[in-house]
């Protein structure tokens, strides 16, 4: 028994290092001696038609300045068209997206009068264009969300890259705006940042990043697949399904869009919550991509998600393998206890307490985050077991 929790404590502790610590460190390693050369922009009578799909719940806050950043895309106006759904909207997102396929014939708007979530209206969307233009290597997807921002140049730079036939989806690099002090926002920006920096040699070494951010990527059309509707997370499936037909998944660093970042942990525990049962959806629907973890896509998908996704049930294993251990007189593990209790109990309990006080140091917010994003994961496992019904959910507050 003992044996077993000694193997136990050091193998949950190797498989969290491995995702967090060594597998970071090993693509900067690989890569660091690539050239990273993005290749020229197309001309313009080589750049594939673009059909940018938007799906809009309650976004009002937001709608006008999305709407300004997607019609004022360098790009020529004869190759782009806009369709934009509308998930039952309760608030004047309507109404403003009607406006504004009255003021530009580019812009195809599609009310659904009944909430079904993202998934099933990005399905319909893609249908309507593809009706409209078929699929094939000259027409791209544009998934976006409405929160996110664009810069001018982002299309061009993100279709630059489809001179090679291979290539199936680039993600643009998202950019978090409006960092504060207080909550978590800049925790959430960090975290953001490694995983830019994670997709972005994925995709240099092997051209198989692990899932988009998911706020703008182009897709090639004849490598997108429809969502099922009651799936929560539908840009990772689009991705995963793209690498599984053979297709090339980057992210370009110079291809900018923006994000307001969140604040309020409760708020992003939810969000993380949600993505978490949803990540256990594409885990059992991929299995045939990350197990056996052998090969380029299979091992990227184990090390960087698996892994992380796993991330509370390695804590809690080390957790109880050292108490075992130390209740049996080592007083090793003893120590190794207490101090895996202080991290993960302790030091997020004097975070909150200082937070009241309106006292914020970067190093215990990192902690605190670290272990709710993980205790979201642990929840959202369970969400996932008792069942998904369907794709629908409340988005977080707009600033």
């Amino acid at each position: 028994m003992l044996l077993f929790s000694e193997i136990a404590f050091w193998f949950c502790w190797a498989a969290l290092l491995h995702s967090y610590l060594l597998y970071p460190a090993l693509l900067a390693w690989w890569t660091r001696n690539r050239a990273d050369l993005p290749p020229p922009a197309l001309p313009d009578e080589e750049l594939p038609f673009v059909s940018v799909l938007m799906s809009a719940y309650n976004e009002e806050k937001v709608l006008s300045e999305k709407v300004r950043s997607l019609t004022a895309l360098q790009y020529p106006a004869g190759k782009l068209a806009f369709f934009f759904g509308s998930d039952a909207s309760r608030d004047a997102t309507d109404h403003m997206l009607r406006e504004a396929a009255a003021s530009d014939e580019r812009i195809h708007f599609f009310p659904f009068p009944q909430r079904r979530g993202k998934p099933a209206v990005l399905n319909d969307l893609a249908e309507r264009a593809l009706l409209a233009r078929p699929a094939g290597p000259m027409h791209l997807f544009l998934l976006t969300d409405a929160n996110v921002i664009l810069s001018p140049d982002v299309l061009l730079r993100l279709t630059r890259h489809f001179r090679d036939p291979q290539m199936a989806l680039v993600d643009a690099h998202m950019i978090n705006t409006g960092m504060k002090k207080e909550g978590i926002s800049r925790s959430e920006d960090r975290y953001i940042s490694q995983e830019v920096w994670i997709k972005h040699r994925e995709g240099q070494l092997w051209g198989a990043m692990i899932g988009p951010f998911g706020g703008c990527y182009a897709l090639r059309t004849d490598y997108f697949h429809p969502v099922p509707s009651h799936y929560l997370v539908d840009d990772f499936y689009i991705a995963m399904r793209a690498l599984e037909q053979g297709g090339k998944a980057i992210n370009d660093l110079d291809a900018h869009c923006f994000e307001a970042v969140s604040h309020r942990l409760r708020e992003e525990y939810r969000r993380k919550r949600r993505i978490a049962a949803g990540n256990f959806q594409n885990l059992l629907t991929f299995f045939h991509l990350w197990f056996p973890p052998v090969g380029r896509i299979r091992f990227a998908f184990f090390s960087h998600k698996v892994l992380r996704w796993l991330g509370p049930w390695w804590m809690l294993g080390g957790l109880l393998s050292s108490a075992c251990l130390g209740w049996n007189g080592n007083l090793f593990y003893l120590a190794l206890f207490f101090l895996q209790l202080t991290g993960f109990v302790g030091l997020p309990l004097v975070d909150r307490l200082l937070e009241n006080w309106n006292l914020h140091w970067a190093p215990l917010r990192n902690i605190r985050y670290f272990v709710s994003m993980n205790l979201a994961l642990m929840e959202g496992l369970f969400k996932f077991l008792g069942g998904i019904k369907g794709g629908a959910w409340e988005p977080p507050q707009r600033v």
